[in-house]
């Protein structure tokens, strides 16, 4: 009588199967916070950026006109489009007469934002930004 010949198989365990996923969890539960930080400093570099250049049409608009604005429509500045919903951009223009004039240029980010704690960020006619000294906005 011949012993009956043992038939391999293929696939994978129960085991196997349930230790890959738990590896992959762990992996997507390090790597989803790292993920959300970079968009979150994307978005406001991309703040920083058009605060930039609102304060460069605002010193066009002075060298052109020996005030600064208040108006946005004026200095043809539009918020970007890939953080229109994440940040709102505005200015204001302090004591026209004075010699030199001043203004302050703020993007307040939104409210999900701010719970996640992106702090409203200025930019002033002296070059001045707001926040000073924190780590991970205007370049520190």
């Amino acid at each position: 009588m011949a012993l009956p010949v043992a038939r391999r198989q293929s696939g994978f365990t129960l085991i196997e199967l349930m230790i890959t996923v738990a590896i992959i969890g762990i992996l997507a539960a390090v790597a989803f916070p790292s993920y959300t930080s970079y968009i979150r400093k994307g978005k406001r570099a991309t703040a920083q950026t058009a605060l930039m250049d609102l304060a460069s049409k605002q010193q066009t608009y002075l060298l052109d006109r020996r005030a600064y604005t208040d108006v946005q429509a004026t200095l043809g500045f539009t918020s970007p489009s890939e953080i229109s919903s994440d940040y709102t951009f505005d200015f204001q223009s302090f004591d026209a007469a004075a010699n030199p004039p001043a203004f302050t240029a703020r993007a307040t980010p939104n409210a999900t934002l701010q719970a996640k704690g992106e702090q409203i960020i200025k930019l002033d006619n002296l070059g001045n930004k707001t926040p000073a000294n924190t780590t991970g906005y205007w370049g520190k």
